[in-house]
């Protein structure tokens, strides 16, 4: 295979990447929509309207802070080129700033119901689309893994075989989405299988980015900043889910 991937029309050229980023917005959203439709929304409209406000402009603030956080050379070599700085995003970054704003503006106005159950099924498949995007546009999107000499590694194009590391998210995916699917019938509190696929997804995602040559960040143990953001939404979500459970408990004792 040929790295990058593009579809090529007469004189124009279009990026695989590009439309498969859109694609997993789009199914993202038709996924979401069907979800409510079928098990209902637990909260009002009005409400629904504030959060849905709260978790766009977290996510674009997350994500581009931890991309920020992740390419600090290109940054400074780049500095006045505005198209560089709104480019790229981390999918880390993207969910912790977007649960942290949920999680404020249901603070903010009194909103006590668990909302994230409904993203689940959504977020796992639009995130398998975007990475089959970011697998075949190579070396450009740097997402790839470092060098291997195992028998499936890819060569982006550089002549060197790397891990795909992005196959390895997207089965990750698969297998992860198949578990919440066929316990969904079960009887789990509210909120409990965003939670599960939160904390597992920031967990791979420290431990598959070992496999990857981010740069690391000064005095940083050995961590690049998605790892850093992604260790630092397991301490806060586990924090705050036994903060959760103390109120549960003192009000039933109540």
């Amino acid at each position: 295979m040929r790295f990058p991937v593009t579809l090529d029309f007469g004189p124009f050229e279009l990026s695989v990447h590009a439309l498969l980023e859109l694609a997993a917005y789009v199914v993202g959203f038709a996924l979401l929509r069907r979800e409510q439709r079928r098990h209902g929304d637990v909260i009002g409209e009005d409400a629904r309207w504030t959060l849905n406000v709260a978790v766009i402009f977290g996510a674009v603030i997350g994500s581009k802070l931890v991309q920020w956080a992740s390419d600090l050379d290109g940054l400074a070599q780049h500095a006045g080129e505005i198209g560089y700085w709104l480019g790229g995003k981390s999918i880390v970054g993207g969910l912790l700033g977007g649960t942290l704003a949920v999680e404020w503006a249901k603070r903010r106005h009194g909103i006590t119901r668990r909302t994230g159950d409904a993203l689940v099924l959504p977020l796992v498949v639009s995130i398998a689309v975007g990475r089959v995007g970011c697998f075949l546009s190579g070396l450009a999107d740097h997402t790839y893994g470092v060098a291997t000499s195992l028998p499936w590694g890819v060569d982006f194009g550089d002549g060197i075989a790397r891990h795909p590391t992005q196959l390895y998210e997207i089965v990750f995916l698969g297998l992860l989405g198949m578990v919440l699917a066929r316990r969904r019938t079960r009887a789990w509190p509210e909120g409990a299988r965003f939670d599960v696929f939160l904390l597992a997804y920031f967990a791979f995602r420290l431990a598959i980015d070992f496999w990857k040559p981010y740069p690391r960040l000064p005095a940083s143990i050995g961590l690049a900043a998605t790892q850093w953001a992604a260790l630092a939404g397991i301490v806060w979500r586990a924090a705050w889910l036994a903060h959760r459970a103390r109120g549960v408990a003192e009000g039933v004792a109540r």
